[in-house]
């Protein structure tokens, strides 16, 4: 290795702090706030926001030393798992302002260190197999601020540190930009579901005697001219008032007996709540565990088509939704949930979602929140004719197409990514020996 490289440790290189214990009764859902980074909110390599907190604007001046910057490295430092990974991130434009939250570590570059190389020397294998020797704890494993302060490593030249972080950004920069373009199109997808089904734009349209907005004059005839009266108040005329149990039909899943090796770790992706994605990703393309065929013939786990079915979790954390990307089996805690009688795949998906948060109210037992069979049958829901989801579908497909094929390209660019990784932070592979056009040629596949 070249003599420029030299042996260092986390502690003499960054400036690390861990959060400040806010208070949950001071949670706000005001505009005036700031959001918290917690735990929950850091993925592998990413931000999720779904189940944010907020801080109250008022409150922030005293909390100034919890403030985060644009390339700060952030990592939870409860519950570190490493078959996924550690959950680290560095934190973009797009995710501030922001507060740092208690059991989660802030890292930021010193004079000698660039915060892009932190960024993937705290994402590297090295990095992952020193927290997991010193992870303490027991129910709720942890790690320290020394125990990440005492990270060894070989430090390369400053250039040379910001190379490898420009090419490996490259790489994140368009897994982002894929990433953001999926909350639009997803936005775009659930947008015309609530215009459609839950505000009855149309409708309204109609009954004022104008033509329903972006509507071609097929698919504007779909849509009736009047409402009547339901259970549920007004909706359009003809549509049907029913329990969602009556619309559609759910799969269970089931585990392989875990102590048996011919059933795991074959190439059936098999799904557990874990595996969930990011409301605006819908599709779920992998997941962390894989099962065999055997697996499945000797479980009560099954095999569901890509596309056709949408899996809600049903235990624990009950609610989270995926489109299934591709074929694959699931574990007990979920269902499968196909669309009946004509009802189109992607207006049952967009209908679970709008039905999750009466689903979540009605969830029972003891230990664990619980969604069953008896919970759909007590959801009344209202259902357009079949004609008009099969439009519906007809519609946002091209959007949920584009989103499942981001999905995928980013997961190649990540591997891409990943490979690369260990070679420049070892000083293996050096930055011009990483040709710039085949990485252009990956992102733009």
């Amino acid at each position: 290795m070249a003599g420029e490289w030299e042996e260092t440790t986390l502690g003499a290189e960054v400036d690390l702090i861990t959060g400040f214990p806010f208070k949950s009764e001071h949670y706000t859902e005001s505009n005036e706030s700031i959001r918290l980074v917690r735990g929950d909110n850091i993925v592998q390599g990413a931000m999720r926001w779904e189940s944010v907190k907020k801080w109250p604007l008022s409150q922030c001046t005293e909390h100034e030393l919890f403030q985060l910057r644009e390339g700060d490295v952030v990592l939870a430092m409860d519950r570190p798992r490493i078959e996924a990974g550690l959950k680290y991130s560095a934190i973009s434009k797009y995710d501030l302002p922001c507060l740092l939250v208690q059991r989660t570590a802030r890292l930021r570059g010193g004079r000698r260190l660039d915060n892009g190389y932190l960024r993937y020397l705290v994402g590297s294998h090295e990095f992952t197999q020193h927290i997991h020797a010193i992870t303490t704890g027991t129910a709720v494993p942890h790690i320290s601020g020394k125990q990440i302060k005492d990270f060894a490593f070989t430090l390369p030249p400053l250039a040379e540190q910001k190379a490898i972080a420009s090419v490996l950004g490259a790489l994140d920069d368009k897994i982002e930009l894929n990433r953001r373009m999926n909350a639009t199109l997803e936005a775009m997808a659930r947008a015309l579901f609530q215009s459609w089904f839950v505000d009855f734009d149309p409708v309204r349209a109609k009954l004022d005697g104008r033509p329903p907005a972006g509507l071609d004059p097929a698919t504007a005839a779909l849509f009736p001219d009047s409402f009547q009266e339901s259970p549920l108040g007004p909706v359009p005329r003809g549509w049907e008032v029913c329990s969602l149990a009556d619309k559609i039909e759910l799969l269970g899943g089931g585990t392989p007996k875990t102590s048996e090796p011919a059933y795991w770790d074959g190439d059936i992706p098999w799904y557990s709540v874990r595996d969930a994605p990011s409301e605006a990703d819908v599709w779920v393309i992998h997941t962390e565990k894989h099962i065999t065929k055997d697996g499945v013939t000797n479980s009560a786990a099954q095999i569901l088509r890509e596309g056709t079915t949408t899996i809600i979790s049903a235990r624990g954390t009950v609610g989270k939704l995926a489109l299934i990307g591709t074929p694959m089996a699931m574990n007990q805690s979920c269902y499968g949930v196909r669309g009946i009688s004509g009802y189109g795949d992607f207006f049952t998906y967009f209908a679970l979602r709008q039905a999750t948060a009466d689903l979540q109210q009605r969830t029972h037992g003891t230990v664990f929140d619980t969604i069953t069979r008896q919970t759909f049958e007590t959801l009344d829901c209202t259902f357009p004719p079949a004609n008009l989801t099969a439009a519906f579908d007809r519609t946002v497909a091209p959007l949920l197409a584009q989103i499942r094929a981001n999905l995928y390209q980013s997961r190649t660019l990540a591997t891409l990514r990943d490979t690369l990784l260990p070679k420049l932070l070892s000083g293996e592979l050096k930055v011009n020996g990483v040709r710039a056009e085949g990485v252009a040629d990956r992102m733009s596949a």
